[in-house]
């Protein structure tokens, strides 16, 4: 079965600690599946939330709107919650984790696998300041080092 990776949400790595991640379906309009094929989504600010009746919702996501739908300006909801489709264990694990001191699900990739669309979400916690400045300076130093090996040849 083939994989095509829409959107990647690399901010996602930048402010959390990845932990476990789980396979998730998303329900979506046609026109949505569309606008994903056009790699139209946005999944920046998008968070994952478990509603009190046990269904985890995407939220903040933005799919742009199918340039040739039926609808009318102001008819589709760009930012609308989606549901996606875990099994009920799956979501209870999840519940029990947010409970947890600074865990918050967050998706990290939305791909087409073989004809469905599947959204790749993740257990993190939050990166402190200083983490991210730190990872930054190794970056900078990992950049130098090449550039001085590659200035050498």
């Amino acid at each position: 079965m083939t994989i095509t990776i829409i959107a990647k949400n690399r901010k996602a790595y930048f402010d959390y600690q990845i932990g476990e991640t789980f396979e998730a379906g998303i329900v979506l309009q046609g026109m949505e599946v569309k606008s994903l094929r056009l790699g139209s989504i946005s999944l920046k600010e998008a968070w994952v939330d478990i509603s009190s009746d046990e269904e985890a919702i995407l939220k903040q996501a933005h799919i742009t709107p199918y340039s040739h739908s039926h609808l009318r300006p102001g008819e589709y909801q760009e930012m609308r919650p989606r549901k996606l489709l875990l099994k009920k264990r799956q979501i209870r694990d999840l519940a029990e984790a947010l409970h947890a001191k600074g865990m918050t699900i967050v998706p990290t990739q939305i791909y087409f696998k073989g004809r469905l669309v599947k959204v790749e979400i993740a257990l993190a916690s939050g990166k402190k300041q200083y983490d991210k400045r730190e990872r930054s300076k190794e970056r900078e130093a990992e950049r130098s080092i090449a550039r001085t090996l590659r200035d050498k040849r």
